[in-house]
């Protein structure tokens, strides 16, 4: 099956000009009709949500131009393409610990503000009383 790129960009979740900046950029190649409107397929929209899931683990995108590079190569870049992939996901489980320390600092932070009030309501709840 294959779509218009309207119709695309509503299953997909992105602008027009977002797919056709994806062109531009080389990350996709939609095929094109008699009338050289794109034309996209099932394979482009599994495409496209990769490449939106590895935007979404921020990665650059001169990465992902490059993954896109060589998978449109073929079988042949299968290992650089393993590794490329390999080399986020270490720097992704990097930046887990690192949002982990932080969100313990933050968890600490908290209750020291939440003990701070409660300890404040105390007082005003025992100078009341007097």
């Amino acid at each position: 099956m294959s779509y218009s790129i309207g119709v695309f960009a509503e299953q997909t979740g992105l602008s027009i000009d977002t797919l056709r900046y994806y062109e531009k950029e080389g990350l996709i190649f939609p095929q094109r009709d008699e009338n050289n409107r794109r034309m996209y397929t099932e394979n482009d929209k599994t495409w496209i949500a990769f490449i939106l899931r590895l935007k979404e683990t921020a990665m650059p995108i001169r990465q992902i131009k490059e993954y896109a590079r060589l998978r449109y190569a073929g079988d042949s870049t299968t290992k650089e393409r393993l590794a490329l992939l390999q080399s986020h996901r270490a720097f992704i489980l990097k930046e887990m610990e690192r949002l982990e320390e932080n969100l313990g600092h933050l968890d600490v932070k908290i209750a020291s503000y939440k003990q701070s009030i409660i300890e404040h309501e105390k007082a005003d709840s025992a100078a009341v009383q007097r």
